[in-house]
């Protein structure tokens, strides 16, 4: 496999920059999802925009293209086009070998750094003497970053690939991830009684106290080596002189045992609902699994081709288990064999994240490996 020339490098930088200084949070995705189309629309690629966008909460529904190969065989390559939400504009620059953020906020390479891969992988290919003997399908999801709602939303019947990949673990490249949980979200309304707080506590059923101790009571951070659970908000009441009526609570747990998921949301729910009955309050309380979790065998078809790929190209494969969700799950839960490999992207969502131009070199490698071996995975003849 040769590596990218200068201009292919550079070539990639200027469509990473691109991407990361167009604004498209989760919702508002619109304007990305053209810019990508009409890319890929300039190199011959055409492209369908799906219906999802009204059920997934967005301006634009999910993106599809297809890049034949000489035989029937294909793989997918999935990217989201959705950031969480910007506290600053996005001015992307290099700074001692790593591509960031010049202002106080996320840089966006989760997950524009494999949306650019992708792009810069159809340009290598069209470029090429002859089409690849494996095809590439093309798929890029909007609100991901919301519960995988594009990816949920897509209907993967449309596929032909026999399995695929997203590039979206913020780690080192070379992991491989055979394994993500199952996630329950927790949302939980505490009902008290207002009263003046300084004049008639004593007719107040306070919210908040009730709420807190249902947290105080539950057991959060990491439970064992595969489940975790966290309250990550809290609100309610109008005034420091009113006994609160109202607090709100959200909350979640995950877990590579869906059994244990479902347990331990259940018991979230028993320490909120035991802690509002002796507070003399009401609780309302919802419980929805986001996405389902997954386990890839050690040495399934597109593990094994992850695996050579990552290898030819200087990397050493190590197979992970992760607390994370990706459009892999949503995926997998449709009935399409997907597995997720790291990106080597730093410290995503979070002001200082940072992608090494290294790695965004590495990972374009690694996807045109991925096309060159698949062949010899699939049994169509010799990797290139």
């Amino acid at each position: 496999m040769r590596r990218g020339t200068q201009a292919e490098r550079r070539q990639l930088g200027e469509t990473f920059a691109s991407l990361c200084r167009i604004e498209s949070p989760s919702g508002r995705e619109r304007e990305c999802a053209d810019w990508v189309a009409a890319e890929l629309d300039g190199m011959g690629v055409g492209v369908e925009e799906d219906g999802a966008g009204p059920a997934a909460g967005s301006d634009v529904g999910n993106l599809l293209a297809r890049l034949p190969g000489r035989g029937a065989e294909s793989i997918l390559l999935c990217a989201h086009l959705d950031t969480v939400p910007l506290t600053a504009p996005v001015e992307p620059v290099v700074v001692n070998g790593g591509w960031e953020n010049s202002g106080d906020g996320i840089l966006g390479a989760d997950n524009k750094a494999a949306v650019a891969v992708i792009l810069e992988l159809v340009r290598r290919l069209r470029g090429l003497p002859e089409p690849p003997e494996v095809g590439v399908e093309l798929l890029f999801t909007v609100c991901e970053e919301v519960a995988l709602r594009g990816a949920k939303a897509f209907d993967a019947s449309r596929l032909v690939s026999r399995f695929g990949y997203v590039f979206d673990h913020a780690s080192p490249i070379g992991e491989i991830v055979v394994a993500s949980p199952t996630y329950y979200r927790i949302v939980a309304d505490v009902h008290g009684r207002a009263s003046h707080a300084g004049i008639r506590p004593e007719n107040g059923r306070s919210a908040i106290l009730a709420a807190a101790r249902g947290v105080a009571a539950m057991r959060i951070g990491r439970l064992d080596p595969d489940t975790t659970a966290n309250v990550g908000t809290i609100s309610g009441g109008t005034n420091a002189n009113v006994v609160p009526e109202r607090c709100h609570v959200e909350a979640e747990t995950r877990s590579i045992d869906a059994s244990r998921a479902e347990a331990t949301a259940t018991e979230m729910v028993d320490r909120l609902q035991e802690a509002a009955d002796a507070s003399e309050c009401d609780l309302d309380v919802t419980v929805e699994r986001m996405f389902e979790g997954y386990r890839t065998r050690a040495r399934d078809p597109q593990v094994a081709l992850a695996e050579l790929a990552l290898r030819d190209c200087g990397y050493e494969p190590r197979q992970i288990a992760t607390g994370g969700g990706s459009d892999a799950n949503a995926l997998q839960t449709s009935g399409f064999a997907c597995t997720n490999l790291a990106n080597g992207t730093e410290r995503n969502h979070e002001p200082t994240e940072r992608v090494s131009v290294d790695a965004l070199e590495g990972m374009l490698e690694v996807a045109i490996a991925l096309v060159e071996h698949a062949p010899a995975v699939m049994g169509d003849g010799p990797g290139t």
